[in-house]
């Protein structure tokens, strides 16, 4: 393995693209930047009262990814990962902004949940930090969020993203750029109001070292070794000159900082607080920086996917361990919806291979809603599968995976206003039919139907003797006719 991979990191302050050369040495991955951009869109500070992105800041923010979408022009789609993070999470016009962001990028966008951001910016780290057995606390201060993650290695055992972050507390305690004793006090007892629900269960499961990732750690961490606040990396005494510096100014200007870069002038007074509280609330005395963050996370996590060790298929198995899935069941709906959608939707589309991907997950854990009541289960194990923490899954990707739990049964109407495109229905109706197949839970030797779908016109041909066998099977096929009649398509059952 020797190519190129791309990561794009849509962050609340800065949008970032890294791209990387992969080299596979001696069965470990590695992976060499061989070129970076990044600019600083402050897309946090775009936020209006009512939690809607401004015309300037979307604006500003297309103009970036069209540059970024110059650069990756001649990338193979499965070759970039985008992804976006707590702007995009909290911005309610985000349904209008994606759709032009995505195009003015060229690439689907994920938005991923917190968690998700966390288990990246982990591996990011992990990857960029010498191997060591010993447990590591990192900490990420965004500029809409900041993330915790204890763990070894490459694992992590904590994860948690709270909403805070540099631009949207420099924004809300510093407005103007002006800083008192009183506003920095304010900012701090705020991080530390949000931080404390977590840390006890931070400090129990205890850390040998702490990292800070991403602009504020870094900047703070190169602002207190030159102005010779401290001897190397973030300390609290060094914090504690900084601020009090920062209040005689009255602000970061007038302070005249050694070691600060122009663009985190804005966002220090939010960041310093931040952090600030985060030593107090952990009983931190000391915290290095790494360079490793979510962008090269992503790109670990991108070599991955293309080595055959996609972390979402780790996620599905542990997610039917989690729930008791019925193991031989999943497999048969499995196998079946997988035959029939191969057979209706064209390949090798990579589109259309992502959705295969999706459609097999959907099979192994569309009964998880058993876990909680046999009555209308497929929308228990649709709303999970949309809202739990899924490690590697974006929410696009949750959403598509709970969107066919939701229609593997049940009513289609309810689903008019979710499909997207014509590929989804089709990957609904195999998951639909393998599932009344299989409604015995027993092996067949092999399914008895055939499939063709043209436009909005469905037929699906059956073994007349297998049929009149098997009455329930017969009942509910026939049954389908009216529901998708209700969506749009024509369904046609003709025995054989």
């Amino acid at each position: 393995m020797n190519q190129l991979l791309a990561a794009v990191d849509l962050g609340s302050n800065s949008f970032r693209l890294v791209i990387g050369r992969v080299v596979d040495e001696g069965g470990t991955i590695q992976i060499y930047p061989v070129d970076r951009l990044k600019e600083t869109v402050r897309l946090a500070a775009g936020l209006r009262a009512d939690k809607t992105l401004d015309t300037s800041t979307t604006d500003f923010a297309l103009q970036v990814l069209r540059r970024f979408g110059e650069r990756l022009r001649s990338f193979h789609p499965e070759r970039v990962r985008a992804v976006a993070t707590n702007t995009f999470r909290v911005a309610r016009n985000v349904a209008e902004f994606l759709p032009l962001a995505e195009e003015a990028l060229g690439f689907p966008i994920e938005v991923i949940a917190g968690r998700e951001e966390a288990r990246l910016i982990f591996s990011g780290v992990s990857h960029s930090l010498p191997p060591s057995p010993a447990k590591r606390l990192v900490v990420d201060i965004g500029g809409g969020s900041t993330e915790f993650i204890v763990g070894r290695r490459f694992e992590p055992e904590l994860m948690e993203s709270l909403y805070m972050g540099c631009v949207s507390f420099s924004r809300a305690y510093f407005p103007d750029g002006i800083i008192d004793a009183h506003a920095m006090k304010q900012a701090e007892m705020a991080a530390r109001r949000e931080i404390e629900v977590i840390a006890k269960q931070y400090r129990k499961a205890g850390w040998q070292e702490a990292y800070g990732s991403s602009g504020t750690s870094k900047a703070l961490g190169a602002i207190l070794t030159e102005s010779g606040f401290s001897e190397s990396g973030i300390t609290r005494r060094g914090m504690d000159k900084l601020k009090d510096k920062l209040i005689k100014a009255g602000t970061v200007e007038r302070a005249q900082l050694a070691g600060i870069k122009p663009d985190r002038i804005s966002v220090l007074p939010g960041g310093l607080a931040i952090m600030s509280a985060i030593f107090d609330e952990l009983g931190l005395d000391v915290m290095r920086t790494a360079d490793g963050a979510l962008r090269v996370g992503v790109l670990y996590d991108l070599a991955g996917r293309d080595a055959s060790l996609d972390k979402r298929d780790d996620t599905v198995r542990q997610f039917m361990s989690r729930y008791k899935v019925d193991r031989a069941q999943a497999t048969r709906v499995r196998q079946t919806a997988l035959e029939l959608f191969k057979q209706l939707v064209p390949m090798p589309a990579d589109e259309h291979q992502e959705l295969t991907r999706v459609l097999g997950w959907a099979a192994d854990l569309h009964e998880i809603g058993l876990s909680i009541a046999h009555n209308t289960y497929h929308r228990h194990s649709a709303y999970i599968l949309e809202h739990a923490d899924m490690p590697g899954f974006s929410r696009q990707d949750q959403a598509l995976l709970a969107l066919l739990a939701l229609g593997h049964q049940g009513k289609l109407a309810k689903l008019q206003h979710l499909v997207n495109h014509h590929e989804q229905w089709i990957a609904i109706l195999c998951l639909r039919l393998a599932a009344i197949l299989y409604r015995r839970r027993e092996d067949i030797a092999a399914p008895p139907i055939k499939v063709s779908v043209k436009g909005s016109s469905i037929i699906v041909k059956t073994d007349a003797a297998w049929m009149s066998a098997h009455p329930l099977t017969d009942f509910t096929l026939r049954a389908e006719e009216s529901e998708w009649r209700k969506v749009g398509f024509t369904f046609e059952l003709l025995e054989l």
